[in-house]
């Protein structure tokens, strides 16, 4: 894969057993995502938008199929060898935020870091740092349960780009939030995580908000079936 490609799967499955049978989330999924875009990951809830973007962060494995990020085959790697490709490439904003309730803003911001950084007081800085360009400079000792949800989701977004990833990833990051706080989230998103060499991929079913991206996929049962992208 050339350093033009962000993310690359070719006939990529995911299959999930249940008792009554297995779940196909996924459905030989085969797509390049340029570097440097912003893409839009559309469909019903239920049709691979999530699973999709797991996989690309190496939060789950591949049933079948191969998938690059970033030039590297993240479908070779085993668990560990993936939470660390992620720490240092990818950074992940969750719908449902995913703060430890029990740490506060500056801890929650600073825990990707941590097992990596041999000096705490550089990482509160740019923790700190983080913070206060979403805003939430006021809020650094509050914990999560102290904050309302828009403000939870910039705390989500500070975490996510601590780390300077190459590549961010946000699974519905306004799915829980009202319009105007939704709009916030993606303004700062934008300026935040663009730049010529990161991609932005977030998944919706909102149509306004996929509009903001350059590309667009949409999935229906696991399957790819329209996509502005180069499809392999």
């Amino acid at each position: 894969m050339s350093n033009d490609t962000a993310i690359l799967l070719e006939n990529v499955s995911r299959v999930y057993p249940r008792a009554d049978g297995t779940v196909r989330a996924l459905d030989g999924v085969s797509l390049r995502v340029p570097a440097g875009c912003s893409l839009a990951i559309t469909g019903a809830s239920g049709s691979g938008k999530s699973t999709l973007l797991a996989l690309a962060a190496g939060l789950d494995p591949a049933s079948a199929g191969r998938i690059e990020v970033l030039g590297r085959d993240v479908t070779a790697m085993n668990e560990d060898q993936r939470a660390d490709f992620r720490r240092e490439n990818i950074g992940f904003v969750f719908q449902n935020y995913h703060l430890l309730p029990t740490l506060s803003v500056w801890e929650n911001v600073m825990m990707p870091l941590v097992p990596t950084s041999p000096d705490l007081l550089e990482l509160k800085a740019l923790a700190l740092h983080w913070i206060e360009r979403v805003g939430l400079a006021k809020r650094i000792h509050h914990l999560p349960g102290e904050l309302s949800g828009g403000e939870q989701q910039r705390v989500g977004l500070a975490r996510a780009l601590i780390g300077e990833p190459t590549l961010i990833l946000a699974d519905e990051p306004t799915g829980n939030l009202d319009q105007a706080n939704a709009g916030t989230i993606l303004d700062l998103l934008f300026e935040l995580g663009g730049g010529a060499h990161r991609s932005v991929i977030l998944s919706t079913h909102d149509p306004a908000i996929a509009g903001r991206c350059r590309h667009r996929v949409h999935l229906v049962d696991g399957r790819l079936v329209s996509s502005t992208l180069e499809v392999n």
